[in-house]
Parts: C-alpha cells; structure tokens; sequence
C-alpha cells in the first residue's frame, strides 16, 4: 500500500497510483490513512483532477502501464490459484474413477482429463484430435469426464452417455458417445432412445437409468471436481494435473501440451 501526504505528491506518479486503486492519503501527523475528501480542499481536489487529466492527455502511456499492471497481477493471482486447486486434487486427475470412460491406455502414465459437454461444438470439433493422439501414443490415457453446462440438452445427452457406461462399460461408452456427438437432432429423452438402440444398447434400460441415481452421483461428481479446479468452460483439458488448458485447442497444441507435462 502506498501513502503520500497531500502537500508532497508527485504529478506523474499520482495518476497512476489512483488508477490502480493504490492511493491512501495520510492524515498529517499521524500516519494513518483518511478519507481524501476530508484531507483536500475543493480547490486541491480540482488541481488534482486537472494534473490527471493533463498527465494522460501528454503521456497515455500512465494509463496503459497502470492497466498492464492490473491484469499482470490479475494473470498472477489467477495462475497461483490454478496451481492451488490442481495441487489440491491432484489424486482425483490422475486416479481414474471406475465410472470413467478413457480413451488409449488405461495403464499410460501421462493423464490427460478432458471435462467435455457433448452438446459443446468445440468438444465435437476436437473428437478427431484426441481420437488420434490416443492411436499415437501409446503411453497416453485420456480421461472423459462428462458435464452438463449448457441447459436442459445437455443434461438429457450427459445422462445418456453415462447410462450407456453403465449398462455396457467403456465399449458401450463410446459407441453411444459417436452416436450422440454425431447427431443434429433435438436432443430428446426420445431421441436418446432411438440413438441407444442403433447403438446395440437397450433403450428401456438406458432409459431408466439415465435418471436413476447413480448416473445423477457420476455427474454431481464430475461437476464438483470440474468447480474445484475452477473450470469455467468446455473443453477444458487437464495434463497430469500440472496444467489447464480451456478451449477447444488443435491437435499440435495438444501434442505440445503433452510433451510438456511429461
């Protein structure tokens, strides 16, 4: 926190320390912060305005350098609490529940947690890439976590993905997943029956289970951990729980990714 006496600031420095909310104004004699508009005259208060206007009109530099500080300090803040979280969870990234569905090598030593809606454009746009990144590497494990964020469609398709998990495991997962991530239609509970059954799946089953209570657990899960590493969008992708990467990045992005948390 910075002070300054009222009779002893500096016209440049000033505009800068008010822009970033770093000003307090002493009282004299005490040391002690005051309110500035019992501090300054009238008269004092407009000489500063006009100081502040005149510093910015001569040098916008104050300004941009006061903003860049702000968001430098902000990016900090927000990296040191991404840090924090995965830190804190780093059991639940890399330990695969058993209600997980993974893509490449269960046994791989590099994890790569993918939180994923399958109603989001951007997770269906970057099927292919993982798909392919999984045949290459044979020491990769992507691990699918499904969640519901964008309304009532995604709900209904994130039950249905996880019904078919648990009716038919990992195989069934994924049949369901091509079936669902490929399709255009209205995202219905009718819909997902008709998908479950071109998928080999029983459909009355899938149905049933879909609001039964252990696919409603699975998702409760996955949206908890998802808000405890702060995760504010799909996809979001999570290398061996040292790095958070969100959005829909491309095959070589991820690839580098991968390179770099091994």
């Amino acid at each position: 926190m910075t002070f300054i006496s009222p009779r002893r600031y500096r016209p440049r420095l000033l505009p800068v320390l008010l822009a970033t909310g770093a000003v307090m104004i002493a009282r004299p004699g005490t040391g002690h912060a005051a309110d500035p508009a019992a501090t300054f005259t009238p008269a004092q208060r407009q000489e500063i305005v006009e100081i502040m206007r005149n510093a910015l009109k001569t040098d916008p530099t104050i300004l941009s350098d006061a903003i860049a500080a702000l968001r430098s300090t902000a990016n900090a803040a927000q990296q040191n609490a991404a840090r924090s979280a995965l830190e804190s969870h780093r059991a639940d990234l890399l330990t695969p529940a058993a209600s997980d569905a993974i893509l490449g090598n269960p046994q791989g030593h590099t994890t790569v947690v993918e939180f994923y809606d399958p109603r989001c454009p951007y997770c269906r746009k970057v099927l292919p890439d993982l798909d392919r990144l999984a045949r290459e590497d044979r020491d990769l494990r992507i691990v699918e976590k499904v969640i519901p964020v964008l309304g009532q469609g995604s709900l209904i398709t994130s039950q249905a993905l996880v019904a078919a998990f648990v009716q038919g495991g990992q195989a069934a997962y994924f049949r369901m997943q091509a079936a669902v991530m490929g399709d255009s239609a209205a995202p219905t509970a009718e819909r997902m029956r008709t998908l479950a059954t071109q998928s080999g799946l029983n459909a009355a089953t899938l149905a049933t289970d879909m609001n039964g209570a252990r696919v409603t657990a699975i998702l409760q899960a996955n949206m908890e951990l998802a808000r405890a590493i702060g995760l504010d969008g799909t996809p979001t992708f999570v290398f061996n729980a040292r790095q958070i990467i969100p959005g829909a990045v491309g095959y070589d992005d991820l690839k580098k990714a991968i390179a770099q948390s091994r």
